[in-house]
């Protein structure tokens, strides 16, 4: 490894070069349409305003592959869009409302108004009032194409974040062969694993085929990476530490891995603070507001003039009823923020995601195994259900909540089926590469580890995959007949590609994150000792987090199924010692508190407080189950909840 000089083309044309491409984004893919050519002409001149400065500065964060000015001209053709889209009904509502409108403000100020009122002309009204309101929603639409940048900015950014620590390890791993820096970089940049530090990397090196000079492209990213604290200094640090020497570099990339580790540590105990807090916080927000309409509701059975109806232009609306469904929507919606924000909270590399197959025969094959296929399979039994139910006479509220668990309990009970064998696969995982490290600790070539592991180690779940990569290995060994640089690259090419598929058939987010950095460290020259030593240290890292992270989430779903209990118990009580028309009536002979007990519906009572109750058991359910596993999990805890809440009121007679 060394530093590189620039080369190829002159250091200035090249950076003039770059500039050019800068100025419309590295590339103009995509504004080749007959639409965007147009636009372009139309609007680009807008790119050169001073107000659109921030803008160019956030899109150079982003990774889009429009050019600033034809993102800039798509913004303004969709704000005239919308300006058209809202001036047509505006005109016609401002022209309905006007007249009666004047006319009223005239009535009301016309006396004491500098400009007589009655004068003024009702049309034109209204086409001032529709103008103004086509003028706001297009202002509104390039102001949002501002923040949509800087969402883009700000997901880049974490993007990044969350990928340089294990691309950095990845480096150091490199350091350690003959690889000098440009291709320790395009082996980094061509690894997906890697998100948007790959896609960082990917740019660096189209910046620095345009200057001549990887130094240069470097720069040019560190100063336009919207990961200011941490992917700027680490670019500008590997130029430094590149043009020092090898033994500099790799000291460096040894440093920074650590910091980085101590550095994800600290951002860890600060989530799991917050997540504390935001329990807390989740709790007060969705237990209070059930209890407080549940209050409510046993008060004005009790007292009907505290909430009396309102008289409306549709008619007069229970305003119990608005209270009460106002109330199932707030649930909701706070079940669905909660989740996002917990989910948000989980580190990536410890979200399962699961990929559909591609062919209705691998989906039915895969049912039992794959939480997205069971999704598929699942969906259409949920929708007949829900049409025998309605054909039944179910009300609306039960066929869509039945329906929902008919479909939701399944998927979950795929998923956490899923779930525990990719634990036993990780847990296995973890002994397969500590005895690999033995072995090759030893002496023993990579493949002949692989395959003493296979031979004599118990595996458990791993047994098969393990035998098949051996299988897949020994063929790195039979290159007879090919001579010299050949052999080692097609040795390279077997290995490299039997530990992809070993890394697809073990599928999960640990030997994503982990094995795949054998090959190239181990094809760059690497010592095989120290590449399993680290990989082994990384695995056993990793899986320790991943156990303690699903320990410290059991505390989070208890507060789930405890805020949805301790609901449902008390729409209980309040059913059968509140709202029951002999009680009531008792109540009414005795004293003067129950004054109009005939107006009382106790059925429809108790089936208000039913649907709030099922509103809670679809918030707590997708909170605990986000906490727990993620988004199938939040199925399932979300279903089985409204399952059992539905058997239970069902069977007490309380709806």
């Amino acid at each position: 490894m060394s530093g590189e000089p620039p080369t190829g083309t002159d250091a200035s044309g090249g950076r003039r070069a770059l500039d050019a491409a800068e100025a419309d984004g590295f590339t103009r893919a995509g504004g080749s349409s007959v639409i965007d050519r147009v636009l372009y002409a139309l609007f680009a001149r807008h790119a050169s305003d001073r107000r659109h400065d921030a803008d160019r500065k956030r899109y150079r964060g982003t990774a889009l592959d429009t050019g600033f000015e034809t993102y800039l001209s798509r913004v303004y053709g969709l704000s005239w869009v919308a300006c058209v889209a809202v001036i047509v009904p505006a005109l016609l509502v401002a022209a309905s409302t006007a007249p009666g409108l004047l006319a009223a403000v005239d009535a009301r100020i016309g006396a004491r108004a500098p400009v007589p009122v009655g004068s003024l002309s009702a049309d034109r009204v209204a086409v001032v009032a529709a103008g103004l309101a086509g003028l706001l929603a297009k202002r509104a639409t390039v102001r949002l194409g501002g923040l949509h940048l800087r969402w883009l900015t700000a997901a880049r950014r974490t993007d990044i974040e969350r990928t340089l620590p294990p691309a950095v390890r990845y480096l150091e791993l490199l350091s350690a062969g003959s690889d000098g820096p440009r291709e320790m970089v395009e082996k980094a940049a061509a690894n997906d694993a890697y998100g948007g530090t790959a896609a960082s990397l990917r740019k660096a090196l189209n910046a620095a085929r345009l200057a001549g000079s990887l130094d240069e492209g470097l720069r040019r990213v560190a100063r336009d990476t919207p990961s200011r604290e941490l992917l700027a200094p680490f670019l500008l640090k590997f130029r430094k530490h590149a043009a020092t020497g090898d033994a500099a570099l790799a000291e460096y990339l040894r440093t920074e891995r650590r910091m980085l580790a101590h550095r994800q540590d600290r951002a860890r105990k600060r989530a799991r603070r917050f997540l504390e807090l935001l329990t807390e916080l989740f709790v007060v927000v969705l237990v209070l507001p059930a209890l407080l309409v549940i209050a409510a509701t046993a008060l004005t059975v009790v007292v009907p003039e505290l909430l009396p109806p309102v008289d409306t232009p549709v008619g007069v609306v229970p305003t119990r009823a608005v209270v009460l469904y106002g109330a199932v929507a707030f649930l909701v919606a706070i079940g669905l923020v909660g989740a996002v924000a917990v989910g948000t909270l989980r580190p990536p590399n410890q979200r399962a995601s699961y990929d559909l197959p591609a062919t209705p025969r691998g989906i039915l094959a895969s049912v039992g195994r794959n939480p997205a296929s069971a999704a598929v399979v699942c969906a259409p039994p949920a929708v007949l259900i829900a049409l025998a139910l309605a054909f039944s006479g179910y009300t609306l509220v039960n066929v869509g909540l039945l329906s929902y668990a008919a479909f939701a309990v399944p998927v979950g009970v795929v998923a956490g089926r899923r779930t525990r064998i990719d634990d036993a696969k990780d847990r296995e995982l973890t002994d397969f590469v500590h005895a690999v490290s033995g072995h090759v600790a030893q002496g023993r070539p990579f493949p002949a580890a692989v395959e003493a592991v296979a031979r004599d180690a118990d595996l458990g779940v791993l047994d098969d995959d393990v035998a098949d990569l051996a299988f897949a290995l020994r063929s790195t060994t039979a290159t007879g007949g090919t001579a010299g640089a050949d052999a080692s690259d097609q040795s390279s090419d077997v290995r490299e590609a039997a530990i992809d598929r070993f890394v697809d058939r073990v599928g999960t987010p640990l030997a994503e994150g982990t094995l795949g950095v054998v090959t190239d460290a181990l094809n760059a020259g690497s010592d095989a000792d120290a590449v399993f030593e680290t990989l082994r240290i990384e695995v056993g890292r990793l899986y320790s987090e991943q156990r303690a992270l699903r320990s410290s989430m059991h505390p989070y779903v208890a507060v789930g199924w405890a805020a949805a209990a301790l609901v449902a118990a008390v729409v209980a009580v309040v059913n059968t010692q509140v709202i029951d028309a002999a009680r009531l009536a008792d109540l009414a002979g005795a004293t003067d508190l129950v004054t109009e007990p005939e107006t009382v519906l106790p059925d429809l009572e108790r089936f208000r407080l039913y649907v709030v109750t099922q509103a809670t058991m679809l918030a707590s359910g997708w909170f605990a189950g986000t906490a727990s596993r993620g988004r199938y999990a939040a199925l399932f805890h979300s279903g089985l909840l409204v399952a059992i809440c539905y058997a239970a009121f069902t069977a007490g007679g309380l709806v």
